[in-house]
């Protein structure tokens, strides 16, 4: 419908992608491999009808070169707001969860997001870490049950849905940030989380090595290679430096400017053509 109004009224089509349709197969009741082709065939064929793409890393811009897609790409970072700079500790948080150490995970429970990763890498640390998941999902009930035969359940803590303003002091209230999936573009909480200053492991994909900018620590997504990262980013001190410079990367005014060019350079030559 997008495509149809846009030529019928001679307007630019702008296609903002920031989801990895393929990664999503296991969702449609259909046989897998098809269903990831119909997807990638989906996103090459639209994306080409479009006057711009815009993605928010260079890998997914060569990925989608990797799909066929021949139209113009433009790599606008997604921002985050400020306030995750400046969260306020919760001591009381910590009490309540009996944890000397915490890790947080921020993400939607769901198979894509690979979090059960991130629970049996606990189960290769100390008893005094404990996990904490803020988010929610279908996956849920199952990542509970996997907490539990891990021999982790009473360590890993479940907040459910979080408000957004919420967050900041989630985050300041941390010790480190774990980041398992490797389905993203790029991943909107790692840059929450350098903002905030949290030591960061994140499995390594090149969205993810992007995104840090040679910060955080990069793992092989094995429980061990995660558990090691993870002890090591659980003696580190919060970077300062690193949230400093990623709330410029990532700055909401940045991505408003950069797209706003995007917009009115298609409207021009619309005029001009």
């Amino acid at each position: 419908m997008g495509v149809r109004l846009a030529r019928r009224f001679s307007i630019p089509l702008v296609f903002t992608y920031h989801t990895q349709l393929e990664e999503y197969a296991h969702y449609v009741p259909f046989e897998r491999k098809t269903t990831r082709r119909a997807a990638t065939t989906l996103t090459r064929a639209y994306a080409n009808l479009a006057d711009t793409v815009i993605v928010p890393t260079s890998a997914m811009e060569a990925r989608l070169r990797g799909l066929g897609v021949t139209a113009p790409i433009a790599v606008i970072p997604t921002g985050i707001d400020e306030r995750f700079a400046a969260g306020r500790r919760n001591d009381a948080l910590r009490e309540r969860l009996g944890a000397t150490k915490l890790i947080l995970l921020v993400s939607r429970l769901a198979r894509e997001k690979n979090i059960d990763l991130a629970i049996q890498a606990l189960a290769g640390l100390e008893d005094t870490v404990h996990l904490v998941l803020a988010g929610e999902g279908p996956a849920r009930a199952g990542l509970e049950a996997g907490a539990q035969a891990a021999g982790v359940g009473a360590r890993v803590h479940f907040l459910g849905h979080v408000q957004r303003q919420e967050l900041p002091d989630l985050y300041a209230s941390s010790d480190a940030f774990v980041f398992p999936s490797f389905t993203e573009t790029q991943g909107l909480v790692l840059a929450e989380a350098l903002v905030a200053g949290l030591p960061v492991v994140a499995v390594d994909t090149p969205q993810s090595r992007e995104a840090l900018d040679g910060r955080g620590l990069l793992v092989s997504p094995r429980p061990d290679a995660v558990a090691f990262g993870l002890r090591e980013a659980l003696q580190m001190q919060p970077d300062q430096s690193a949230a400093h410079l990623a709330l410029k990367r990532f700055s909401l005014r940045l991505q408003a400017e950069r797209t706003i060019e995007i917009y009115q350079g298609l409207l021009a030559e619309r005029r001009t053509a």
